[in-house]
């Protein structure tokens, strides 16, 4: 029983510790008076780009629809990035547009890692613009309403100025745009469509490589410091129980909106 007790003890402080933390980054937030939670500052006309700006994008939809849906009930502008050709990739997409939502095309493209399988509908290195466009076409139907395309893993793919070049004309042809995950600081992603003068961005924070609420709710911080400082921020999640919890309480730190929640399609250059 004593045992049993100090366990029971132990599991609320760990409790405590975790609210506490919370509550002390909420506190921190007070100084940037604010998001607005209201899905209708995603309307154009209702969004000021002289206000600082964040653009949140959900990686990975497809595999998991209940894990996807519970950011839809955030009520906030997201940007869901679909993998394509899973069962429940289509049937996501159309929700997901239905409810307001933004929609990219997550290609899957080859990591570093030969031990990764990056998923259905991946390109890889030595691939040949026949067969990128090939792939490319084949995966756009199973991610209707699609606008852009941001990568699926792909730090060994899109550090190839070559293929890098191919995929992102491609792209462009059929009027999407590109967002460059950066899974490598080697990308050339998003300076090859800068130069290729396509709507283009590139992610600032990933949220969630530590599955820890406090941890997010860090990233969070730092997501706002950065539209702060910058006029903009951009920051990419996963479809995770932590992630979403985190961001609810993360919108709970806020009362008014001199920060916008965007979708990614605000924030691209050129503007």
């Amino acid at each position: 029983p004593l045992a049993k007790c100090r366990e029971t003890n132990k599991r609320m402080d760990r409790r405590k510790f975790l609210h506490d933390s919370i509550s002390f980054l909420l506190g921190s937030f007070v100084g940037f008076n604010g998001l607005s939670k209201a899905f209708a500052c995603n309307d154009p006309e209702n969004i000021s780009l002289e206000k600082p700006c964040i653009a949140l994008i959900i990686d990975d939809i497809g595999p998991s629809p209940g894990r996807a849906r519970q950011f839809l009930e955030l009520n906030i502008p997201i940007t869901f990035a679909v993998l394509p050709r899973y069962p429940n990739s289509e049937e996501l997409a159309v929700e997901i547009h239905e409810k307001g939502h933004e929609i990219m095309l997550h290609q899957p493209m080859e990591p570093y890692d030969s031990g990764i399988d990056p998923g259905p509908g991946a390109l890889y290195v030595g691939d040949g613009l026949d067969r990128i466009l090939r792939v490319i076409e084949g995966n756009i139907p199973s991610v209707q309403f699609a606008t852009g395309v941001n990568n699926h893993m792909g730090s060994k793919f899109t550090s190839c100025q070559k293929e890098m070049q191919h995929t992102l004309e491609i792209i462009k042809e059929r009027g999407l745009f590109f967002v460059d995950s950066l899974t490598s600081g080697n990308s050339k992603g998003y300076d090859t469509a800068k130069k290729l003068n396509m709507p283009a961005a590139c992610r600032n924070i990933f949220l969630d490589n530590h599955l820890n609420e406090l941890a997010i709710m860090y990233q969070l911080k730092k997501l706002a410091e950065h539209a702060i400082k910058y006029g903009h921020a951009i920051g990419i999640g996963h479809p995770h129980p932590e992630t979403v919890r985190a961001i609810r309480l993360f919108l709970k730190g806020f009362k008014s909106s001199s920060i916008n929640l965007v979708h990614i399609s605000d924030l691209l250059f050129p503007a």
